[in-house]
């Protein structure tokens, strides 16, 4: 039997079956429409997850469950997209709507949750307690507890990427200003190195973009840092700086046994995580005790949402 895990994302939609180890052994990829209502957008998940069935030859009487990760406040009592500041016009019930195109029991979930869930799933020995932080279209958040993912009253906790880190900061589209998602998303490094490009014209992030901006995202950026051009240097240096500020303030608030990076951006780990370890090791209170939360890069990468979505049946309330 194989369980159908589907990611929303703010500009793509990815769709994985996935076996009963954990094992992603078909994927389709569409591109995310944010002006899409929830009926709109549930009849393309439906679609797409058909068409995957199709593409891969197995038939839909081997799917045990479709589980679906989604932006945004999931409240699975529900089954609505309460709020999703990233895809404005999907408040609905999404779940409901799944459902009565299909046989199969729908789950539903918070995207990041969902991703932190698969990533857990993972360790063989599983930590105690476990933050997964999600670096993307936004910065998203998902925290477990002793087995248990942490969903607050209204399943809208682990809201990490809107906590603030600067109090006059720029405006973030949840409608705050200086949210850590303004400052270290995937989309905040890209404007930030597109910002830097223009004072610096001999920067090699033009040659890297063959002189578009537009052409810029996190990948050239890292290549660039790898290749010693100063300006990408400077830039991931300074996005460092906001992203440990984030998560020192989550290591303050919780001491996770595991903080873990996910998202597009942890591939670059290796030039990344060393940065930020350095830079909250003065931030952190706990700085002097024997023990402390270990940082680690997502092992995943961006299977992580798919597996968890699919694996939402295994979640304990």
């Amino acid at each position: 039997m194989y369980d159908i895990g589907i990611d929303v994302g703010g500009t793509g939609i990815t769709a994985g079956i996935v076996d009963r180890n954990c094992k992603i052994v078909a994927r389709k990829t569409i591109a995310t429409d944010r002006e899409l209502t929830a009926k709109a957008i549930s009849k393309q998940l439906v679609k797409l997850a058909r068409e995957l069935l199709a593409e891969s030859g197995i038939s839909e009487r081997r799917v045990h469950s479709i589980g679906v990760g989604v932006p945004g406040t999931a409240n699975r009592k529900t089954g609505r997209i309460e709020y999703a500041n990233n895809l404005p016009n999907c408040q609905g019930n999404i779940r409901q709507l799944l459902q009565g195109q299909t046989s199969k029991k729908v789950y539903f979930e918070n995207d990041a949750n969902a991703a932190a869930w698969g990533e857990y799933l993972c360790f063989k020995k599983k930590p105690d307690s476990f933050v997964m932080v999600t670096l993307g279209t936004g910065v998203g958040g998902g925290i477990i507890m002793n087995g248990k993912l942490v969903r607050g009253i209204n399943y809208a906790a682990a809201e990490l990427g809107h906590m603030t880190i600067r109090y006059d900061g720029i405006p973030c589209n949840c409608g705050r200003r200086g949210c850590l998602e303004a400052y270290a998303s995937a989309e905040a490094l890209i404007a930030q190195s597109r910002e830097a490009m223009e004072k610096k014209k001999k920067s090699l992030l033009w040659e890297l973009c063959d002189g578009n901006p537009d052409k810029i995202n996190g990948q050239l950026v890292f290549d660039a840092v790898r290749a010693g051009d100063k300006t990408a240097i400077r830039v991931v240096e300074e996005y460092a700086e906001y992203l440990s500020e984030g998560l020192a303030n989550i290591v303050n608030f919780l001491q996770p046994e595991l903080l873990c990076i996910g998202g597009g951006i942890s591939r670059s780990g290796d030039i990344l995580v060393p940065l930020v370890r350095e830079k909250m090791r003065n931030k952190i209170y706990s700085r002097y005790s024997t023990e402390n939360t270990k940082l680690v890069v997502a092992k995943l990468d961006n299977d992580a949402g798919i597996i968890g979505a699919a694996k939402l049946f295994l979640c304990r309330e």
